[in-house]
């Protein structure tokens, strides 16, 4: 069967959800909350994480059962039954992403009017760097441009650096003692005010769901995901506290920071840290807002593809670009709505009126609705209508979750919510409560928008499911259960392939490799499909279902002397995949082709393969191996395939060492090492020869020779980003033209490997003369 490799550890999970939270949230709403209640500001941040807390809990546990991408949407459709109440969770998680972001854009578009762009400039329309942001971020997501696990976590690194070196200004500026006591003495706001702030707080702790919306890629998402969901939320909540503290310190005016809003806490960064630290805030907060944004237009293009898979989007949604390897049409709808809502709510309908003059004969029915004052938007609405998209779908979260205990009790699950149903009706109690504190602008244009898509919904009937369209797809029949038995004592080949006709190639000679170290070894055959990170994976499990099966057919017309299994994975990176599934099956090791176009791939398994690796190129007939020659060679991996060359040897095949005096550029080796090696092996001759490089006369020896060419890798490709290194390399490229069958070898390796890598060429080139050539000895042929 198809199984999904899953690559982020609790490491990058708490990352994504810590990045996700530090955002546009905590550098725009932290002044307008200090502006309006004071220190009570912190009691307003942490009722928004409770509430947050306990939808987060029903997240953590549905996704503890479905441990795949889609969160809020996911966990609904997998629950209900109501196709339109599924459809409208869908949308307006879709509309909540998207919102997030605009919001996130649109207060970054803020900062750059007030700290970075020039006055002169001030002429443009507010909104144009937003919009700009918005255009570049959905551009590089379409191409397939993702954030790495280590890149995700330097960014949470920095922004957290940011906010503790602000946070560092304010009591070093005031003195531990006195921040304090000027905090308590500024608790102001009453219940409502309090909560109307934690109404607006609550988009900034959403973060937690990008976690469970990534809970398929995450290693034992049933652990990883509830406690990386918890340590992120408790994290941020006292960041977030920290901060409030500091900006109460501030020595500028309330009066200054309610003006200033938003953009307050840049200012406030000046007075503690003066113009480096302003320029330091500025940044952090920029560079926030727009790493937040990528990953809300990551998760709305995510869920988006996910509905028009399930037939409640339009189909586009769900195809996969055929270049790009991204749902194209679902990160441009993503982007598009994004922009919309950053030109409506901020460049024409903007809080002190915009450009389309209000006076205008409006229909009835908008006063009704608050008349023209409807049209006074900003950021506030827009973090209302953001929120609203949010609030809502977690309301059904938690319903979710209590239905689901009833209609599936046996079910298995990871997590478990305590107090239910207690606990989920306060979370929607509580979401309710919020809801109905939120800026009423921002709710009645949500309203008005999630109606409008539900009417077009119910208008347009939606489509089959994607899972329809597949029903003659048969699964692949199972590995056999011989081959599932645990016995250390069989030796085991996982064999990579990417194009299912060199299976049998590959596993023949995976077969052979095998024999060769005893009776009954066990191949592996393993095909990886590629998937971005803002892909579902179910978009391409059909696809990597039907390979794995092709595999298996080919196979079964194959006469493939051991036995194997098929197995079909997919993975955000391959090369990941494939090492983790050698540490799982204990291969004893991988063969793979030579990589052709992706080398980062061959790179990653060379490096950090539990077990020796081989390469080949240019096999057709792989059980021929009459003839194997072999370079006089030299280092570590030369050194450690020659043990399988004796064994050749040992079982028939006539061993060749070409020892080679490049005329040229390059260093002469001497064949005593590797004759030493080949003791046991019968048959057994030296060719000293004469090329202009080492390469050429390797393949031109075995060309006249015939059989195959086995090399070892070097450790001089660093420094010049070889694959295998200079001489391996031009061996590749030399033996395709003269059909000559390649392997290149690498060994397992140490601590001090990468270390070599750099270290040795420059050992090599001021230690060493040419070396001349030697005698073959007594019990080798030498040739000329």
């Amino acid at each position: 069967m198809v199984e999904h490799t899953r690559t982020l550890g609790f490491k990058i999970a708490f990352a994504i959800g810590l990045g996700t939270m530090i955002a546009a949230g905590i550098f725009s709403l932290s002044g307008t909350a200090v502006a309006a209640i004071g220190s009570s500001a912190v009691i307003a941040f942490v009722i928004a994480a409770i509430v947050a807390g306990i939808t987060a809990a029903s997240y953590s546990e549905f996704a503890s059962i479905y441990a795949e991408n889609g969160g809020g949407y996911l966990f609904s459709s997998r629950t209900f039954e109501h196709d339109k109440l599924v459809y409208a969770i869908g949308a307006m998680l879709f509309l909540g992403y998207t919102g997030t972001t605009a919001f996130y854009l649109a207060t970054m578009d803020e900062w750059f009017f007030e700290f970075i762009i020039p006055e002169a400039w001030h002429f443009l329309p507010h909104g144009t760097t937003g919009v700009l942001a918005a255009l570049l971020l959905g551009t590089l997501n379409a191409r397939g441009t993702e954030e790495s696990g280590t890149f995700q976590l330097l960014v949470t690194g920095a922004k957290v650096a940011v906010l503790l070196a602000f946070i560092g200004g304010a009591f070093s500026y005031a003195g531990p003692t006195a921040a304090v006591g000027e905090f308590t003495a500024e608790f102001g706001g009453g219940p409502v005010d309090i909560v109307t702030i934690a109404a607006l707080a609550f988009i900034t702790f959403f973060g937690f769901s990008a976690i469970a919306a990534s809970a398929g890629e995450i290693i034992e998402p049933r652990k990883t995901v509830p406690r990386a969901i918890a340590a992120s939320m408790i994290t941020v909540t006292v960041l977030y506290a920290l901060v409030i503290i500091a900006m109460v310190n501030s020595p500028i005016p309330a009066s200054v920071i309610a003006r200033q809003g938003e953009t307050a806490m840049g200012s406030v960064a000046a007075a503690f840290l003066g113009p480096i630290g302003q320029s330091l805030i500025v940044a952090g907060a920029i560079f926030s807002m727009v790493s937040a944004s990528n990953a809300s237009i990551l998760a709305a293009s995510g869920i988006g593809s996910l509905m028009g898979r399930q037939g409640q989007a339009p189909r586009p949604f769900s195809r996969i670009h055929p270049k790009f390897s991204t749902p194209f049409w679902s990160v441009m709808a993503a982007t598009g709505t994004i922009v919309a809502l950053i030109v409506v709510f901020i460049g024409l309908f903007p809080h002190d009126g915009g450009p389309i003059p209000l006076s205008l004969d409006l229909p009835a029915a908008v006063p009704l609705l608050g008349g023209t004052d409807l049209l006074n938007l900003g950021l506030e609405p827009l973090t209302g209508f953001a929120t609203l998209n949010l609030l809502v779908p977690l309301s059904i979260v938690n319903v979710a979750l209590i239905y689901s205990r009833r209609r599936f009790p046996d079910v298995e699950r990871g997590f478990r919510v305590p107090g239910v149903p207690v606990v989920p009706i306060l979370g929607i109690l509580a979401n309710l409560a919020l809801i109905t504190n939120l800026p009423p602008k921002g709710v009645v244009w949500g309203v008005l928008l999630i109606v409008a898509t539900l009417v077009a919904y119910l208008l347009w009937g939606g489509a089959p499911d994607v899972e329809e369209l597949f029903q003659e797809v048969v699964e692949p029949e199972p590995p056999s259960e011989t081959a599932a038995v645990e016995n250390g004592d069989r030796y085991r080949v996982l064999v990579s392939v990417a194009r299912p006709e060199r299976a049998p190639t590959y596993a023949k000679l995976a077969a052979l490799v095998g024999n060769t170290r005893g009776e009954d070894p066990i191949v592996h055959v393993l095909n990886v499909t590629e998937i971005p990170e803002q892909t579902p994976y179910e978009a391409v499990s059909d696809a990597a279902e039907g390979r794995a099966r092709r595999i298996e057919e080919l196979l079964d017309d194959a006469e493939i002397d051991a036995e194997y299994t098929v197995e079909g994975h997919i993975c955000q990176d391959v090369g990941f995949d494939i090492v983790q599934t050698a540490r799982d099956e204990q291969a004893d090791q991988i063969l793979m082709g030579y990589p052709e176009e992706h080398t980062q791939i061959a790179e990653h398994v060379e490096y950090k393969a539990p077990c020796g690796v081989l390469f080949v190129s240019g096999f057709t007939d792989p059980t021929d191996v009459e003839i194997v020659n072999i370079g006089a060679g030299g280092g570590p991996h030369h050194t450690a395939v020659l043990p399988l060359i004796e064994r050749l040897g040992e079982n028939g095949a006539d061993i060749n060492v070409i020892n080679v005096d490049p005329e040229g550029a390059g260093r002469a080796e001497t064949p005593e090492t590797t004759l030493a090696a080949l003791s046991g092996a019968p048959e057994v001759r030296v060719q000293n020869i004469s090329a202009a490089t080492v390469a050429e006369g390797l393949v031109a020896t075995a060309k006249d020779n015939g059989g195959i060419l086995v090399i070892g890798a070097t450790r001089t490709r660093r420094l010049r980003r070889w694959v295998f290194g200079s001489t391996p390399d031009r061996v590749i490229s030399l033996a395709d033209g003269a059909g000559v069958p390649v392997i290149v070898y690498a060994g397992p390796r140490g601590v001090q490997g990468p270390l070599e890598d750099y270290v040795y060429p420059i050992y090599r080139y001021f230690t060493g003369s040419r070396r001349g050539r030697s005698n073959a000895g007594s019990s080798a042929e030498a040739e000329q």
